[in-house]
Order: structure tokens, then sequence, then C-alpha cells
């Protein structure tokens, strides 16, 4: 038998939530969740109850930051003259802006 689960709190999780996204919403997800820096559990959570996202800068945040830039560039220099230029890429550097943002007003 596995490890009880507790949140921050305390709390045992005991209950099990599943819901299906598509691919691309999986992966805009997965961008949310590495830029915040939280598990996957706790980001959705959060999300879920209208709680603040509280992006810790640590050394794992840095390197999605690093990493998703990387990624983003790539995709911006393969666009030409702003033509299109699709929803997903707009909400990830919109999502960038946010998070770099929030961090430099915490230095």
């Amino acid at each position: 038998m596995s490890a009880k689960n507790f949140d921050t709190r305390g709390r045992f999780r005991s209950k099990t939530i599943a819901f299906r996204v598509s691919p691309e919403e999986n992966e805009q997800l997965n961008i949310a969740v590495s830029l915040s820096g939280l598990t996957k559990q706790d980001y959705i959570t959060n999300r879920l109850l209208c709680r603040d996202i509280v992006v810790q800068g640590n050394p794992r945040v840095y390197k999605a930051l690093k990493n998703q830039l990387a990624t983003t560039l790539d995709e911006l220099s393969r666009i030409e003259n702003g033509a299109g230029v699709d929803e997903d890429l707009l909400a990830t550097i919109n999502l960038i802006t946010v998070t770099l943002d929030g961090m430099k007003q915490k230095s």
C-alpha cells in the first residue's frame, strides 16, 4: 500500500479526480505547471479553487523559463511578419511575461 498523500495543511487527500484534455490543452497545462514550480496536482487544485499561483524563484523555475523562452524564440523566428501566430503561442508568451514580471517585483 502506498504512503498517504497529505496537502500542505496536513489534510489527507483521499479523493481522486480525473478528466480528459486535448493534446494542445495538455501542452499548455504542462507549460503553466513547469513555469509555476508547483506540482501538477497543486497547480490544478489552486487554479480550480481560484487561489493565486505564487511562483517561488528556484533553479527549476529558471530552467523552465529559459527552455520555454528558447522554444518561443524558435517559434517566433519561424513566423514571418506576425502572420500565423496561434492563440497557444500568445498565451504562452503572456504566461512567461506575467511570471517574469512577478519575479522581478519580488526582487
